[in-house]
């Protein structure tokens, strides 16, 4: 059922968000992660679970972890864009000092 859902919003540009991704990602990604777009008269197509699937530039795919800190394969790394969203204490405090100072020193 998520590979529909996925084909649907590759078609029509949409954004998906597949949550709680672990180590290993399932191969049928590999075409949406690795781009393999190709053209074929006016419009673009990917390969999807074996399929051919329409390909929409607006399309956006985000993979979520609850992993602390996920490994995953080289090829995978070079393809996605990681980001870690893991708010530290002492991170927090850096923020809350800066503007701290901000509102009670703004001339530094």
């Amino acid at each position: 059922n998520w590979l529909k859902i996925l084909e649907s919003a590759i078609t029509n540009g949409r954004c998906v968000i597949i949550e709680n991704v672990g180590t290993d990602i399932d191969a049928t990604l590999d075409p949406v992660l690795s781009r393999a777009i190709y053209k074929k008269g006016r419009s673009l197509y990917l390969k999807l679970g074996g399929e051919e699937v329409e390909y929409d530039p607006k399309f956006q795919l985000y993979l979520q972890t609850k992993l602390s800190n996920p490994h995953y394969k080289p090829e995978i790394a070079a393809q996605c864009t990681l980001i870690n969203f893991i708010a530290t204490e002492r991170g927090l405090e850096d923020q809350l000092l800066a503007k701290v100072v901000e509102l009670e020193r703004p001339d530094l």
